[in-house]
């Protein structure tokens, strides 16, 4: 009787064994990226926001902006148009010009008009994002080719430049105007 009880707990040990083995081999996976794909998926990371803002409707525009802001950068009008409605209806009464922008950001596909309302917008939103910082950093950037070389500027959470208005034509098309840290 023992000789048969160990043989069968011996076997359910195999067994156990065995099947814990198996899954640890089926969940690992190894994916190896060469330097472009780790490039580009770096291109599709927003940035990193650690801003910390006087109220919570200036810190969700931030978000907002920010993903609209990478969308441009990817050439992505779709993602603009879906961050975009999203961002409109965060606005309290007193911001309606910015909502408004907003909203036809979120209204057409058209990504070089999305960067006009981008502008358009930032014009609006920088002197909310500098007044309402209460910790962090953020960077204003300057562009002076965008739109015919009249120039724009833009904000974002990283000092590296990522521009919103040339997408993958000038992705590193601009710098660092000013630098507002509290």
């Amino acid at each position: 009787m023992k000789t048969t009880f160990l043989k069968f707990t011996m076997i359910i040990l195999a067994v156990v064994s065995f099947i814990s083995c198996k899954d640890v081999k089926e969940n690992q996976t190894v994916e190896i990226n060469t330097p472009e794909e780790v490039k580009q998926n770096e291109r599709n990371l927003p940035d990193v926001a650690d801003q910390a803002f006087v109220d919570g409707m200036t810190s969700k525009v931030w978000q907002n902006y920010l993903e609209i802001k990478m969308a441009l950068a990817n050439d992505d009008a779709g993602t603009v148009k879906d961050v975009a409605r999203e961002m409109a209806k965060s606005f309290s009464a007193e911001r309606a010009a910015m909502e408004e922008i907003a909203q036809k950001m979120a209204d057409t596909d058209d990504i070089e008009v999305q960067r006009n309302l981008f502008a358009q917008f930032t014009e609006k939103a920088g002197p909310m994002f500098e007044d309402a910082l209460s910790a962090g950093t953020i960077y204003q950037k300057f562009c002076p080719m965008a739109f015919n070389n009249q120039g724009a500027y833009w904000y974002a959470a990283v000092e590296e430049v990522s521009n919103p208005y040339f997408g993958e034509k000038m992705p590193n098309c601009g710098a660092v105007s000013k630098t507002i840290k509290k």
